[in-house]
C-alpha cells in the first residue's frame, strides 16, 4: 500500500520525451543562463550570444566546405527556419570560398536531397571524452553514455561537430529548469496563501509546507532569556511595590493575594462511601489519561475534609476542583445505582458555583477546574460550552506561568506544573481536531520540559524513589503527547485542498512511531485481550490518523485521489475494530478486577467507532462494521453522542439498502467496480467532515440562520423539533428522537439486510427485532416473504 500511496498522481516534471532530430535544432538555440541549476549530468555549457552568429564549417561529402549560422536568435521568429540546421544561412551568406548568396541559391534539390538523406543516415555524435578516446558513445537524450559513467566524467557536447546534440540537451535542462521553478513557485504561493489564510493553490500540482514533525520523547526548545546582572533586590523590590496597579511580576514571582471576599456558602458532602467509589472511577479514567492531580496529596486533603466533616475553612477553588472530580468520576462509574448524568450535573453546578468569576489571583486549582469542567462538558455533549471552559483553563494556566519552565520549585510543586500543562495541551489538541477548530495553545509557547515517566506516587519532595520491581509509570500521558504534538501540523496540513502523497507517508510513519511508545499490549499486531482503560489513550492516534487520511475525500481532489483516501481509512478503520474486539473480550465476569467495556469507553471512542462503521459499511465489510455497532451497543446511552451516532448509521445503512436496491454497488465488497463515486453516499460517510466551514463542500449555497426552518417548511420536508427553538436547544437529540431510530438491535439487523442484499428484494437475514418466526406450507411461504419484504421496505423508510 505504500506504493500505491506514492504513485497516486506522480507527475513527470518533463512532459514531452519526444526524440529530437535535425530538423528540430532551430528551436534549440536559445542561450542558456547561468543559474543554480547549471552544470547537470549531461548539461552543456552556455555560450556567449554576440551580435553576430558564430560560423561552424561542416565538411561536405565532396569534401567542400560549407559555412552557417549554427544558433539562431530564438526570439525573432523571421530567423527560424524549419529546414534542416543552416539552410536559412546558406540562402543568404553562401559558401565559405566567397561565391556569391545569388549562386549559392542555386543549389540543385538533388544535391539537398543527397544532403539531408546523409544527415538522416547518420548516427547521433558522441559525446567529447568518447569522440576523443574513438569508442562507441551510447548516450541518450536523458542519460550519460556508459563510458563516462564508469569513468566517472561528465558527459558533454560541446565540440564544433557535437553541436546539435549540445542543442538538444539545452532544451532538456531549460525544461527541468522550468518545472523546478514552477513547484517552487507553487510551493512559495502555498507558504503565502497559509499566512493569509487563502488556500488558492493549483490542485494539479499540491504542494505542503515542509513537515515539522517533533522527535519523540523530545522536549520543546527552550527559549533563551536575558543574563542576569549583580544583584538587584533592591530594584525588584521597589518594582513591586511602585509597580502595583499598573503592572504584575511574572507568575512565578509574584504573590497571591488573598480571596477573602469570596466566601460562598459551602454544601454538605456527599456520602463518603460514593465518594470514594467515585473517585476511584476517575482515577481508572481521566487520570490514567491526563494525570493532572498529585494523588497521594489529594488523597491527604480529601481525608482532612471527611475527618473534618465539612468544607468550612477549606479554600472555594479546592472545593470546587473536589466536586469537579466527583461530577467526571459519575460520567466513568460502573455503578448502575448512581443516577448518570444527573449527578453529574448536579456535582459540577455546585463546582460552578464555588467559582468566583471576578477572581484576578489565580492558583493551579482554578485551572485544574476548568479543565475538568471542560472534559466533563464533552462528555454530555455539549461541545461548544466545553470549548468556552477549554479557553478558560488556557488562559488561566499561562496567566500563572505553567507554559514556562521557572522555579526552582518544590520536588511535587514543579512537577504538577508541568503536568497540567500538558494535560490542557492534550485537551487543547484534542478538540480543535474533533471541532475543526483553531488551536489556543502555540508550540512554540511551550518553554517547559514534558513530565517525567512515572507515577504520582513515587514523586516526594524529597525525590522521585521507585520500589525495586515496579513500573514506574502506568498512565498514558507521554505516548499520547508524542501524538498530539503533530496536531498542529496535522491542522495546518487539513487546510491545504490536497494532502500529497509524500505528506501522508510522512505523517503515517510518525504515526507508527508514536504506536511504538504505547505498551506493548495496545500494539496492532497483539492478539490478546485489551483492557478497556488502554482503549482510549490508543484513540488518540487512530482518530488522528483516520482524520488525516479522511481530507483526501473533499471535492477538490481528483478520482483516484477520493478511492486512495476511501482505502486508506478502511485500513485504519479495521485496525481500530480489532482493537475494539479486544477491548470487549477482556470485560468478562471471570475476571472482575478488569471494568466493563461501556463504561470505560469516553466520546471521542464514541466518535471514533462511528467513523469507523461509516468506512467499514461503504466498502462492504460486514463482519468488522458488526464488530463496530456491537462495541457502540456496549457503551448504549453512557454517553449521549453514542445515541446520535446510532441514529445516524440507522440512517447511512437505510440509504445504502436503498442504493444497493438500485444497482449502485457501494455497500457491498465489489464497490472498487463503480465507475464514478456517488457524491451523496460521500457526503454521509465523510461524516462531521462537513463539520468545519473550510473543508465540508455541501453546504456552499445553503440557507442560513433563520432561513434554515423557513426553506425547510417551504419545501415541505419534515423538520426536526429542534430546529423550531425545541427546549433541548438545536445540536441535542430530543427525547423522541433519541427513541425514534429503533436502537442497536435495529442497526445490526439493518447490516444484515444489507450483506443479503444483492440488487432487488432480499429476504432478511433474520427475523426482525421484536416481530415473531412466520410459519405455514410452501404457499403460505411464499405469501409471507412478500409480506416480510413489504415490512422490510416499509420499515427503511420510516427510519429514512
Amino acid at each position: 500500500m505504500a506504493g500505491s500511496t506514492q504513485n497516486t498522481y506522480s507527475r513527470s516534471p518533463i512532459p514531452s520525451t519526444t526524440s529530437y532530430d535535425s530538423s528540430s535544432v532551430s528551436s534549440a538555440a536559445s542561450p542558456r543562463t547561468s543559474g543554480p541549476y547549471d552544470g547537470g549530468l549531461m548539461g552543456a555549457s552556455p555560450r556567449p550570444m554576440s551580435g553576430q552568429n558564430p560560423q561552424q564549417h561542416m565538411n561536405l561529402p565532396s569534401g567542400g566546405s560549407m559555412g552557417h549560422s549554427s544558433f539562431q536568435n530564438p526570439y525573432h521568429s523571421a530567423t527560424t527556419s524549419p529546414g534542416p540546421p543552416g539552410m536559412d544561412s546558406m540562402a543568404s551568406t553562401g559558401s565559405s570560398s566567397g561565391t556569391p548568396g545569388a549562386s549559392g541559391g542555386q543549389m540543385s534539390a538533388a544535391n539537398l536531397q543527397a544532403k539531408r538523406a546523409y544527415r538522416q543516415r547518420r548516427k547521433d555524435p558522441s559525446c567529447d571524452a568518447c569522440r576523443e578516446r574513438k569508442v562507441k558513445c551510447d548516450a541518450t537524450e536523458t542519460t550519460s553514455c556508459s563510458e563516462c559513467s564508469s569513468r566517472n566524467v561528465k558527459c558533454q557536447f560541446t565540440k564544433e561537430t557535437n553541436r546539435r546534440m549540445s542543442s538538444i540537451k539545452q532544451v532538456q535542462d531549460l525544461e527541468k529548469q522550468i518545472a523546478q521553478v514552477k513547484r517552487e513557485n507553487t510551493h512559495l504561493r502555498s507558504m503565502l496563501n497559509v499566512r493569509e489564510g487563502q488556500m488558492d493553490i493549483d490542485n494539479d500540482a499540491p504542494q505542503q509546507m515542509p513537515l515539522q514533525l517533533p522527535e519523540i520523547g523530545s522536549n520543546p526548545k527552550r527559549k533563551g532569556r536575558p543574563p542576569p546582572p549583580q544583584d538587584l533586590s533592591r530594584v525588584r523590590s521597589n518594582i513591586r511595590n511602585f509597580g502595583r496597579g499598573i503592572f504584575k511580576p511574572p507568575a512565578p514571582y509574584r504573590q497571591i493575594g488573598s480571596q477573602a471576599h469570596f466566601n460562598p456558602p459551602r454544601p454538605d458532602l456527599p456520602p463518603k462511601a460514593i465518594c470514594d467509589h467515585l473517585l476511584g472511577s476517575y482515577y481508572a479514567s481521566v487520570h490514567m489519561l491526563i494525570p493532572i492531580l498529585h494523588w497521594p496529596t489529594f488523597e491527604q486533603e480529601y481525608e482532612a475534609v471527611y475527618k473534618a466533616g465539612s468544607l468550612h475553612g477549606v479554600p472555594p477553588v479546592w472545593s470546587s476542583l473536589f466536586f469537579s472530580v466527583l461530577a467526571v468520576g459519575v460520567l466513568f462509574s460502573s455503578d448502575v445505582s448512581i443516577h448518570r448524568p444527573h449527578k453529574g450535573k448536579e456535582y459540577i453546578e455546585i463546582s460552578r458555583m464555588l467559582i468566583d468569576t471576578w477572581n484576578d489571583e489565580f492558583v493551579i486549582d482554578h485551572a485544574r477546574s476548568a479543565i475538568l469542567v471542560s472534559i466533563f462538558l464533552t462528555e454530555i455533549n455539549l461541545k461548544s460550552a466545553a470549548w468556552t471552559w477549554l479557553a478558560s483553563a488556557v488562559r488561566i494556566s499561562q496567566d500563572i506561568g505553567l507554559h514556562n519552565e521557572t522555579g526552582p520549585w518544590p520536588m511535587i510543586e514543579g512537577e504538577m506544573r508541568r503536568r497540567v500543562w500538558w494535560g490542557i495541551y492534550v485537551w487543547d489538541r484534542h478538540m480543535s481536531l474533533e471541532l475543526g477548530r483553531p488551536l489556543l495553545i502555540e508550540d512554540a509557547d511551550c518553554d517547559i520540559s514534558l513530565p517525567a515517566a512515572i507515577d504520582d506516587h513515587y514523586i516526594h519532595d524529597a525525590g522521585m524513589m521507585v520500589p525495586n520491581g515496579v513500573s514506574p509509570l502506568t498512565n498514558f500521558i507521554l505516548p499520547i503527547i508524542h501524538v498530539v504534538r503533530a496536531v498542529s501540523q496535522l491542522i495546518k496540513t487539513l487546510k491545504s485542498p490536497i494532502i500529497s502523497p509524500s505528506t501522508l507517508a510522512t505523517f503515517d510513519t510518525h504515526f507508527s512511531a508514536c504506536m511504538a511508545s504505547f505498551p506493548p499490549a495496545c500494539q496492532i499486531t497483539t492478539q490478546e485481550p485489551l483492557d478497556p482503560r488502554m482503549l482510549a489513550p490508543v484513540c488518540h492516534l487512530m482518530n488522528a490518523r483516520l482524520i488525516l487520511h479522511r481530507h483526501n475525500l473533499t471535492t477538490s481532489c481528483p478520482p483516484e485521489v477520493r478511492a486512495n483516501a476511501i482505502e486508506q481509512c478502511i485500513r485504519a478503520a479495521l485496525d481500530s475494530t480489532n482493537l475494539f474486539a479486544r477491548a470487549m473480550a477482556s470485560s468478562t465476569p471471570s475476571n472482575p478486577s478488569i471494568p466493563p467495556f461501556g463504561p470505560t469507553a469516553n466520546a471521542m471512542t464514541c466518535t471514533h467507532i462511528w467513523r469507523c462503521t461509516l468506512f467499514l459499511l461503504y466498502g462492504g465489510h460486514f463482519d468488522a462494521a458488526l464488530t463496530c455497532i456491537r462495541a457502540a451497543a456496549n457503551i448504549g446511552t453512557l454517553r449521549d453522542v453514542n445515541v446520535a451516532c446510532g441514529r445516524n448509521l440507522a440512517f447511512f445503512i437505510g440509504t445504502l439498502i436503498e442504493k444497493r436496491r438500485g444497482g449502485c454497488l457501494i455497500g457491498s465488497p465489489g464497490y472498487r467496480g463503480e465507475r464514478e463515486l456517488d457524491e451523496e453516499l460521500m457526503a454521509y460517510v465523510s461524516g462531521d467532515l462537513q463539520a468545519g466551514t473550510e473543508n465540508s463542500w455541501v453546504w456552499a449555497g445553503s440557507e442560513t440562520g433563520m432561513n434554515i426552518a423557513g426553506s425547510a417548511l417551504g419545501g415541505k420536508v419534515g423538520i426536526s423539533p429542534t430546529l423550531l427553538g425545541g427546549p433541548e436547544g438545536t445540536t441535542v437529540l430530543t427525547d423522541l428522537e433519541a427513541r425514534d431510530w429503533g436502537g442497536w438491535e435495529r442497526v445490526e439487523y439493518l447490516v444484515g439486510v444489507l450483506a443479503r442484499e444483492q440488487g432487488g428484494y432480499a429476504q432478511p437475514l433474520y427475523p426482525q427485532p421484536g416481530s415473531g418466526s412466520r410459519g405455514g406450507g410452501s404457499g403460505a411461504g411464499q405469501g409471507s416473504q412478500e409480506r416480510s419484504r413489504g415490512n422490510e421496505r416499509m420499515a427503511i423508510t420510516n427510519i429514512i
